[in-house]
């Protein structure tokens, strides 16, 4: 079945979004996925970003804490795309505090070990953006 493209400009901002929180992102995707899944990187910047990232109605630090609390709540086994999307609203201006303060809502959805395992992942995060500073 064949889903009807409805913007076709969702790409092209999803790619630019991705580029500036995420830089290389859909080479690495394209590096790792096309071969088995041809297309794969393509769409997800179409999708994830275009479509959903990039779209009207929330700022893109909102809808980054939104990620992080959402994956924070999934538990441990999002721990890469957590540090991910950690590192990407830190690029559109959310604060060590703010990010902390998501993480430490989601233990009443998520867990406390939930928690922890996001607070670490966010620790790894800080302390690889504290290196690069140095």
């Amino acid at each position: 079945m064949n889903i009807p493209v409805t913007d076709t400009g969702t790409y092209e901002r999803g790619q630019a979004l991705s580029e500036r929180v995420n830089p290389g992102m859909e080479a690495a995707l394209a590096a790792r996925y096309d071969a088995l899944v041809p297309g794969m990187s393509r769409t997800m910047v179409d999708v994830a970003y275009g479509q959903f990232y990039a779209r009207e109605g929330l700022d893109e630090k909102t809808r980054l804490l939104a990620t992080v609390a959402a994956l924070t709540a999934l538990g441990g086994q999002t721990r890469p795309q957590l540090k991910v999307n950690i590192a990407s609203a830190r690029k559109v201006g959310a604060s060590q505090r703010e990010i902390g303060e998501v993480i430490f809502q989601m233990a009443l959805y998520g867990g406390l070990p939930a928690v922890i395992n996001a607070m670490n992942a966010a620790i790894e995060v800080f302390n690889e953006e504290a290196a690069r500073d140095e």
